[in-house]
């Protein structure tokens, strides 16, 4: 009787922690998955704001596109952001399933306060998108970035589409423009990409291999982007 009871105690303990485990799963999908729709909604507000949005013809030569919701920016003297956000590039069968990453930096100057602020980059070529993929890169020092045009102001800034590694933009207090975002630090988010695709998994797997399928939890972000532009890689 006392081994059928250990026996039963033990059974009990690995079926508390396999619960416990697939909850845990659970909940960190939906953070992640919460990522990607901050992100969709980000991104679908800025470009449906009529004459202000990201121009439609710099976005149909985009990459990649990332968005960092609601970065923090604070700081007493010596200042610094941070955040969370995700990308998606194109592939042959449309937008990939989105990669996590995260966003940092510091900056030093007169400045008092805290706030939130959407962050936007259109990765525009070859090279933009080869830093996207690396294990972390700086911008404005390891790949090159430039403020991006809003709305009417294309016209003024065609050689952007040519010249531009990377186009930056930023929104805070309801105000959205270009931003040249310099010594940012960018970096894929190991742990919300565990989280969702399983350990090992990179960034480069996700956005341009194409080898992975997107929970339907996360398809926020890639589906709000086929909704503005809807041309594939090869195209």
């Amino acid at each position: 009787m006392k081994g059928r009871s250990i026996i039963r105690t033990v059974a009990v303990l690995f079926l508390a922690l396999a619960v416990g485990t697939v909850a845990q799963a659970q909940t960190n999908l939906e953070d992640e998955g919460g990522q990607s729709e901050k992100a969709a909604r980000v991104f679908g507000e800025i470009m449906d704001t009529p004459d202000k949005g990201i121009p439609r013809d710099l976005l149909e030569k985009a990459e990649c596109v990332a968005v960092f919701p609601s970065v923090i920016q604070a700081g007493f003297i010596v200042g610094g952001r941070g955040g969370r956000g995700v990308a998606s590039c194109r592939t042959a069968r449309g937008w990939s399933a989105p990669a996590f990453f995260t966003l940092g930096g510091g900056s030093v100057g007169l400045q008092i306060g805290a706030q939130a602020t959407d962050f936007v980059m259109l990765f525009m070529n070859t090279d933009g998108l080869n830093s996207l993929l690396s294990n972390e890169f700086t911008l404005g020092g390891d790949a090159s970035v430039a403020a991006g045009p809003v709305g009417r102001q294309a016209g003024a800034s065609t050689d952007l589409k040519f010249t531009a590694k990377i186009l930056s933009y930023s929104r805070s207090k309801g105000l959205f423009a270009g931003l040249e975002l310099k010594g940012v630090v960018i970096k894929p988010d190991r742990d919300d990409m565990r989280a969702v695709y399983g350990a090992g998994v990179t960034a480069k797997e996700v956005l341009k291999e194409n080898t992975v399928t997107a929970p339907t939890a996360i398809r926020a972000f890639p589906t709000a982007l086929g909704r503005y532009s809807s041309r594939n890689a090869t195209e």
